[in-house]
């Protein structure tokens, strides 16, 4: 059975900087489009980066521009989200999830998604 697992999240000041990580067992991720979402309380759910291997390309939302990245591990079968100058706007609960295709992500038509892990940012 295909899981995935998101793993970092935590409580983090202003400015500051952690890393996600979404693992996936029983699936080999390197042959997914794999997208980081995020939702915080009472607002929708918002794409936030994706990154497919096998199409070569990257969609970065623009609270993602200059201040996060996405990068991969093939041999722990891992997707990383490195989130750097954070702001209290970023507080949400992160999700990763994946389709065959990047266009899947948009359209919303996962094949995998995980459970979340919260991110809070707070002095």
């Amino acid at each position: 059975q295909g899981r995935l697992v998101e793993s970092g999240g935590g409580l983090v000041q202003p400015g500051g900087s952690l890393r996600l990580s979404c693992k996936a067992s029983g699936f080999a991720l390197k042959d997914y489009a794999v997208g980081w979402f995020r939702q915080a309380p009472g607002k929708e759910r918002k794409g936030v980066l994706f990154f497919s291997s096998h199409e070569y390309v990257t969609w970065y939302g623009d609270s993602a521009e200059g201040r996060f990245t996405i990068s991969g591990d093939n041999a722990k079968n891992t997707v990383y989200l490195q989130m750097d100058s954070l702001k209290p706007e970023d507080t949400a609960v992160y999700y990763c999830a994946t389709g065959r295709r990047q266009m899947d992500l948009f359209a919303g038509n996962f094949d995998y998604w995980g459970q979340g892990t919260l991110v809070t940012v707070s002095s």
